[in-house]
């Protein structure tokens, strides 16, 4: 199997991709590409400029940010078919609110997401999709950290000084 066969194989197990029209799907398959990361190996740093927005296939990806006087410390794991640096899809970003790092080996769909945002801006039936799950991503991530702060400041002695 060529590696374009390879990706097209891998978007088709997205779930939130699979109700795309072949003229839309065909779009993504033209902005994605297929990569691979080692353990401990950073796809991204807070800070950096955006550029891709990533769906994990296989492995585990920790998201961290630097937090003053714990450094930096893991927000949340992306696991299989979760998206990460979907901030880069949003137009008012301009740089990387958190890092990324594999946590195992993992293999990773990159798209890039200028190109995306333009597909989004010129085809508003596929930007429509496209931010509806966007905005699902966005909401569970709210929630996860709403229920880690919770955490945090019930248990704020046991927190202290713990990067994770």
């Amino acid at each position: 199997m060529n590696t374009q066969q390879k990706l097209v194989s891998a978007l088709q197990t997205i779930p939130w991709l699979q109700e795309l029209s072949q003229e839309h799907f065909e779009k993504i398959v033209g902005i994605a590409s297929l990569c691979e990361v080692d353990t401990k190996q950073e796809i991204f740093r807070e800070g950096d400029a955006e550029d891709y927005m990533y769906i994990v296939l296989q492995g585990r990806i920790a998201i961290d940010m630097f937090v003053p006087g714990r450094g930096r410390t893991r927000v949340y794991t992306a696991e299989p078919m979760d998206v990460f640096g979907w901030s880069s899809v949003i137009p008012v970003a301009r740089q990387r609110t958190a890092g990324a790092r594999a946590v195992l080996p993992s293999h990773l769909i990159r798209l890039d997401a200028n190109k995306l945002l333009v597909l989004c801006e010129q085809d508003r039936s596929l930007g429509y999709i496209i931010m509806r799950k966007l905005a699902n991503v966005v909401t569970l991530r709210l929630l996860t950290t709403r229920l880690q702060l919770l955490d945090i400041f019930a248990h704020p002695e046991a927190e202290e000084g713990v990067n994770v």
